[in-house]
């Protein structure tokens, strides 16, 4: 009976011991894995971090150019009113000095068409400004949709 107590006793030490070295390598497998997914994850979040301040910095650069383009339209619109206001000034002290009734409406249909050519020569250039601010404006943002758009079709 002693021979068999003993067996029995290196049966269950022989089986504790692999139990233990299967216990070991099961979690450093885990710690591994553990390891490697938190490195991953990091990664993850630092590329994303990345990603938002370059979207941030598109945002920035898109409004910063409509900003510019707003300025733009803005004192082109005050130089207009100006000449404008100075041309209607000059052609109401010109129609005063008239001497007839037809130079009258000579002095005034004269002014109406240049009025209305500058106003028209004025409009298209304010639309130019305007279509190359916009232009403008959306090109950061287009830059980084297409940036995003390709870096997914990569990891696909």
């Amino acid at each position: 009976m002693a021979d068999t107590a003993e067996a029995v006793k290196k049966t269950v030490e022989k089986t504790a011991a692999a139990a233990t070295a299967q216990a070991e390598k099961v979690q450093a497998a885990g710690a591994k894995a553990f390891r490697e997914g938190l490195d991953r994850t990091t990664a993850s979040l630092s590329e994303l971090n990345a990603e938002g301040k370059q979207n941030l910095d598109a945002m920035v650069a898109s409004a910063a150019a409509a900003q510019k383009g707003a300025e733009s339209l803005g004192q082109q619109a005050l130089a207009y009113g100006k000449t404008s206001w100075e041309s209607g000034v000059a052609a109401a002290q010109s129609m005063a000095k008239a001497r007839s009734v037809q130079e009258l409406i000579e002095l005034q249909t004269s002014y109406t068409k240049s009025a209305l050519e500058t106003y028209l020569a004025e409009m298209s250039k304010a639309s130019d400004v305007f279509t190359a601010s916009v232009k403008d404006s959306f090109k950061p943002i287009n830059e980084r949709v297409t940036a995003t758009v390709e870096k997914f079709q990569a990891a696909r």
